[in-house]
């Protein structure tokens, strides 16, 4: 499974191709470096290189991908476990179709929620200038001649899926990279991005809030939310704790559709997401009750990512409830 990362490795920072990479698990800081590399197994991952990375991409046998942004608290292999579950779902689904690459940011792992919480959103904000250089990396190498010729483009159908708090991610990344490198905003860039119980203020979203570039860099933004998330209990309550007090959009959804774009679609789960992920409702996107059976908000995801309609059935629909 091919990956990026910007948690530091054992190994030096500089990279080298073909090199084993060891993920420094007692090093949580956000390095200001992005590593390209591929997971074998267990314990056992080698650098590509930004170029041989992209041109993996390219040369895969799928047609579109789909990147996916872990949430907080979460360690190198629990997010390949979770990553490689979606992969074989898709490839259940319609092989060929869809290839995922996980994004690992540097997730604490002291003992204790509000201590990992507060730490790891510390990493997610700083997370945000490496992933805005991996943006940067991407369209330099799309437009370039050498790589990428007018006879031989990459057609590849970028997709992202962020979860939990890796909504931060996304957001701080797309506002860094709008900042420091680009002049007239972010380019339409995805196809769709899934925001799925999302650890940010529920009025993100909203035209003119800090979540707004992600409308503006995708054709289809599509939030799933339950309100009996416990996960995103302990996040509000961290949240109260230091004299935040918003709603969190994964519990919500949009605080009002009417002040977001109008490419936001709302999906609350609150029917299935304890049945598929019990006893938090935190991670209900991949299986469903039984493991490695695909969920009804899976089917969702995939239906959106194969026909790039969120309602196909009704081109002005914004809102629907997932039900069994």
């Amino acid at each position: 499974m091919l990956f990026i990362t910007n948690r530091f490795p054992k190994q030096s920072i500089k990279t080298t191709k073909g090199r084993s990479f060891d993920f420094d698990l007692k090093n949580n800081a956000a390095s200001n470096s992005v590593f390209f590399c591929e997971y074998h197994k267990k314990g056992d991952c080698t650098e590509l290189g930004s170029i041989p990375f992209l041109q993996r991409l390219k040369d895969a046998k799928y047609r579109q991908v789909l990147i996916y942004i872990h949430g907080f608290s979460n360690l190198p292999e629990a997010v390949f476990d979770g990553a490689m579950e979606f992969q074989r779902l898709c490839d259940q689904k319609k092989k060929g179709e869809i290839l995922v690459i996980p994004l690992i940011w540097p997730c604490d792992d002291d003992l204790g929620i509000v201590q990992d919480y507060w730490d790891d959103q510390k990493a997610a904000d700083q997370s945000a200038f490496a992933f805005a250089r991996v943006l940067e990396k991407f369209m330099n190498w799309r437009s370039d001649e050498k790589h990428n010729p007018q006879s031989d483009p990459c057609l590849k159908r970028i997709n992202v899926l962020a979860h939990s708090m890796g909504n931060r991610v996304l957001r701080q990344t797309l506002a860094a990279w709008n900042k420091y490198d680009l002049a007239n905003g972010v380019p339409l860039l995805m196809r769709n991005t899934f925001l799925v119980a999302a650890d940010v203020v529920n009025e993100t979203l909203h035209v003119g809030e800090r979540g707004e570039l992600i409308c503006h860099a995708s054709r289809n933004v599509v939030v799933y939310y339950a309100s009996d998330d416990l996960a995103l209990r302990a996040s509000k309550a961290s949240n109260l704790k230091n004299k935040i007090a918003s709603r969190r959009l994964g519990h919500s959804g949009p605080e009002n559709m009417d002040l977001t774009p109008r490419n936001v679609y709302a999906v609350e789960c609150d029917d299935v997401n304890n049945a598929y992920d019990s006893p938090k409702g935190h991670s209900y996107f991949r299986s469903g009750r039984k493991k490695g059976k695909p969920g009804l908000v899976f089917d969702h995801i995939f239906a959106t990512l194969l026909s790039g309609r969120v309602f196909p059935e009704d081109e002005f629909r914004r809102t629907t409830i997932i039900r069994e």
